[in-house]
């Protein structure tokens, strides 16, 4: 009981000093450490461990709507992951789409609520999965307030080198050269082309786990990011290991390169 009460107490003063300080518009989120978590719990299998990670997902998601936190981006699986095996990929695919109507709900009763997309090579994903990303998405495409990237069949290489190939291709449809694309060139026209370009960088990107690497999430946008590492497991992330993460966003002077 008195564990509790120090625990709430500490957790609204973290509040506190967090909106007094300056907030994220884009907080980008590595929920990494489900199947060691899966492991030190000795749960049954790592998909039990990925079920306990899909909660925290959702109650980071309410967190982010409390603090008026405009787009979050969640890297939920790589293109790395693919090798893993194919019972562990069946099981964080079933959680997918269990969890579709959920955020369907969460989206209809919150105060701002948010555009759902996927981003990644959909081409990757069982037919099924795709089926109830994409229904998710249609559901929730007229909320403009705020934003949730769900990062599935994601890699930071590959969505460069999946922008590069689509700007080739439009400039090649317009019929430039070679010659002209190549004194044209600009970072900016790049970033056109990436998965959900019309949204901001992040400005933090938070990795749970204790791993102190970015494993290719966001290489293009998070040239100015801040990062935070937190030694908590995904599924044993806590609101106040959220709350100090923007705190000490909060405190950070940024000064992109200048």
């Amino acid at each position: 009981m008195l564990r509790t009460l120090i625990y709430r107490w500490y957790e609204r003063q973290l509040e506190r000093q967090v909106r007094s300080t300056p907030m994220p518009r884009h907080i980008g989120v590595l929920p990494d450490g489900n199947r060691r978590f899966a492991r030190t719990a000795q749960l049954a299998s790592s998909g039990d461990g990925h079920r306990r990670g899909a909660d925290t997902i959702e109650r980071l998601v309410r967190w982010c709507d409390e603090l008026e936190i405009p787009v979050l981006t969640l890297w939920i699986l790589s293109t790395d992951n693919f090798q893993r095996p194919e019972d562990e990929l069946e099981a964080i695919f079933e959680i997918v789409e269990e969890r579709i109507d959920g955020l369907l709900e969460m989206q209809a009763r919150a105060q701002h609520p948010r555009r759902v997309r996927a981003v990644g090579r959909r081409d990757l994903l069982p037919a099924r999965t795709l089926a109830a990303i994409e229904r998710l998405e249609d559901a929730t495409a007229g909320n403009t307030e705020a934003e949730l990237l769900v990062a599935v069949g994601y890699g930071g290489r590959e969505e460069i080198a999946d922008a590069v190939r689509r700007m080739l291709a439009d400039r090649a449809t317009r019929g430039d050269s070679l010659e002209g694309l190549i004194a044209g060139l600009e970072a900016d026209e790049i970033s056109s082309y990436l998965y959900a370009p019309d949204v901001p960088d992040p400005d933090l990107i938070i990795r749970t786990s204790g791993e102190l690497r970015l494993s290719g999430f966001m290489l293009w946008q998070s040239a100015y990011s801040e990062y935070y590492f937190c030694d908590a497991l995904w599924p044993a992330f806590r609101r106040i290991d959220f709350l100090r993460a923007i705190r000490s966003y909060g405190h950070r002077q940024r000064r992109r390169g200048r």
